[in-house]
């Protein structure tokens, strides 16, 4: 009788172990740490290209690099997203690219006359944002901020249109550049 009570508690144990899930839950595409964003926008027609840069290593303040931009000129731009925290340093944009599906940059600036409109897009041929063509018209100054959206909403009312409003999603990176138009 004892030697069943015995077996009968060991097969319990058994059970009770196999059955238990592990503590740390897979996280499926866990976020990837930005660093560092540049935002390069080169003339069409030619001349110096203005590069905009935000570089954030978790020591104090970012180091911002802002630009002015000609008026009446139309720009190519071009996103790079790097986490430089990591040696070899990481491309995050590559990844941004290759979910394209899954991210789209907004691009919000408080420059009257200033434009700024997609040129590339993801495999359901809607907007990503990591390639713009920038339109500036009369000089003024003020803001233009980027913000990266994980999972937007890329078919609710206005998103590809590159307003945010309906996006949804969780912003990965939100950088707000002072831009003057000259």
């Amino acid at each position: 009788m004892k030697k069943v009570f015995h077996i009968l508690m060991l097969m319990v144990v058994i059970i009770g172990l196999s059955s238990c899930e592990k503590d740390d839950p897979v996280i499926p595409n866990e976020g990837e740490l930005i660093t560092t964003l540049i935002y390069t926008l080169t003339p069409q027609n030619g001349g110096e290209s203005v590069v905009l840069s935000f570089r954030d290593m978790g020591m104090g303040q970012p180091e911002v690099v802002t630009g002015t931009l000609k008026a009446n000129t139309n720009y190519s731009g071009a996103i790079k997203l790097l986490n430089e925290i990591e040696i070899p340093v990481i491309d995050i944009s590559e990844e941004v690219k290759e979910e394209g599906d899954e991210h789209q940059f907004f691009y919000l600036s408080t420059i009257e006359g200033l434009d700024v409109n997609y040129t590339d897009v993801d495999e359901d041929g809607l907007p990503i944002g990591l390639a713009t063509q920038v339109v500036t018209k009369a000089a003024g100054s003020g803001e233009l901020t980027i913000i990266l959206r994980h999972e937007p909403a890329k078919d609710a009312p206005g998103v590809s249109d590159g307003d945010i409003t309906n996006a949804g999603g969780e912003t990965d990176i939100e950088v707000t550049f002072e831009v003057d138009v000259e």
